[in-house]
């Protein structure tokens, strides 16, 4: 076989470590740079925070811009180089690319005033109380004998989230080789707890035991107590008319039974655990000022950086000791986190001013007035790639004067209308819950009626549609939205 040399053309996607650095920082969320960012201090000498002259934090650091519009570009970070940093710094380009083809390389990928610093710390970092928790130290705190004691904590571990029994009495009573009629006795006391209802094996008792424990002399308390007890079906239903028939209350009376019933609570236990908060801080704040909205970076969410000047100024042109080398390979990383830091600053508040631009109307007149708008828009706008604004746009927040929002929200589909333009399915979402929240609580409006709403005011949708978007906001059916009060 004869050997030769070939030279061959081609294109290929090459990732620098500096870019590849760049792309993980777009694409971090606030409280990941911060950790990021940290790790970046701890690693490097070169690297510091940068303090006013009170030993404060700076927030005019040059690697934040602060207050300015969508094509307007911050200071660089970096400091300028000192006689003895040499020539480093023209290593590194001035222009950093962010934009490329993600997908190529990766895959998808409140502060509450009032009280103290450190009742508010110990309240966020406090271990929620679960339920069983709180059932056991009532328990403690009953005077059982040792035999009643045991079968009440293994009556409280069999209690689910929401409150209600899990297991029968009967395959309780076998596992702890007592009489059903004990672990019977015992429930009824745990029963008393609270929060009251606890121990019940289903929404009837659950509800009975509330109102059992209700004062004597509590108005439509014996009605009530009829209606859960015998018609809790018919409750189920909204079966109004059938249910006055059966209890022989007037409209009026049973309108006050249902105020008294939709006081108690079905699951008791929901005070209790669930999903820890999710703390949101918001990477962009948009303000009103002078006619004109103002989009400026969030100068709380990262630390200031700087390069320190100390250890900068000990590093030597033509020295290639271990001590000098290890200054300046850190002194190039710090200069390239700078720089890729300040990329992301500038690439964020480009398309966070971008959607302002174009979501104006949302601003200014809410989520009715919200435009159809996709990725492709921006892209096109700000001259990036969609992945490169979908990355952009993943756990990064505003913060506006309506509330804190995902930047993603601003992105939705469009539908037709008859005036020819296309309107925003967050707007038809608004719409539906405007129309129902006007609707009359004894006659809610169908799918179809809303349906027919919308196509008065111009939006084409179909039912189905509108049953889609009625049920991704939560929002009931019109049977079991009805109300006699």
């Amino acid at each position: 076989m004869k050997q030769s040399l070939q030279l061959k053309l081609g294109t290929q996607l090459t990732m620098t470590p500096q870019l590849q650095q760049a792309i993980r920082l777009l694409q971090l969320s606030t409280l990941d740079l911060q950790q990021e960012i940290q790790s970046a201090l701890d690693s490097n000498p070169l690297l510091e925070t940068d303090f006013d002259e009170h030993g404060n934090e700076s927030h005019q650091d040059q690697n934040t811009p602060s207050k300015q519009q969508a094509d307007t570009k911050s200071e660089s970070t970096a400091t300028e180089p000192t006689e003895a940093e040499g020539d480093w710094n023209s290593n590194i380009p001035d222009d950093l690319p962010v934009d490329t083809r993600w997908d190529d390389i990766y895959g998808s990928t409140s502060y509450s005033g009032g009280e103290s610093e450190d009742y508010a710390f110990e309240q966020r970092n406090a271990a929620s109380e679960t339920l069983q928790d709180h059932l056991q130290w009532q328990l403690n705190l009953t005077p059982l004998s040792d035999e009643d004691k045991r079968i009440g904590e293994t009556l409280i571990d069999a209690v689910a989230p929401n409150g209600f029994l899990d297991s029968s009495l009967e395959e309780l009573a076998a596992g702890l080789a007592v009489e059903e009629d004990e672990v019977l006795a015992v429930l009824k006391t745990i029963q008393q707890f609270e929060p009251v209802g606890c121990g019940a094996r289903d929404l009837r008792e659950s509800l009975l035991l509330q109102l059992r424990h209700l004062p004597e002399q509590t108005p439509w308390l014996g009605q009530a107590l009829t209606v859960v007890g015998q018609y809790l079906d018919l409750l189920g239903k909204r079966d109004f008319r059938q249910l006055s028939r059966r209890t022989r209350l007037s409209e009026a009376q049973l309108g006050e039974v249902m105020r008294l019933i939709q006081t108690l609570t079905p699951y008791p236990g929901e005070a209790f655990g669930g999903e820890e908060p999710q703390y949101v801080i918001p990477d962009v704040i948009v303000s009103r000022k002078e006619q004109r909205w103002i989009v400026e970076l969030n100068p709380e969410t990262t630390p200031k950086l700087r390069i320190n000047d100390s250890y900068a100024s000990l590093i030597k042109r033509a020295d290639n000791s271990s001590e000098n080398n290890y200054l300046r390979d850190n002194l190039q990383e710090a200069r390239w986190f700078l720089k890729s830091l300040q990329s992301r600053h500038e690439t964020l508040l480009k398309v966070a001013s971008c959607i302002v631009e174009k979501q104006q109307g949302f601003f200014e007149q809410g989520p009715e007035a919200m435009k159809p708008m996709v990725l492709a828009n921006i892209a096109e706008t700000i001259g990036m790639h969609e992945s490169t604004i979908s990355r952009v746009t993943t756990q990064k927040y505003m913060l506006t004067p309506r509330g804190v929002f995902e930047l993603k929200y601003f992105f939705s589909s469009h539908v037709s209308t008859d005036s020819g333009e296309d309107a925003s399915s967050t707007a038809i979402r608004a719409l539906i819950r405007k129309l129902i929240d006007a609707e009359l609580p004894r006659k809610p409006l169908s799918d179809n009626k809303i349906t027919q709403e919308l196509d008065k005011q111009g939006i084409k949708v179909a039912r189905r549609t509108v049953a889609k978007y009625r049920e991704s906001m939560g929002i009931p059916s019109s049977s079991e939205r009805k109300r006699l009060v």
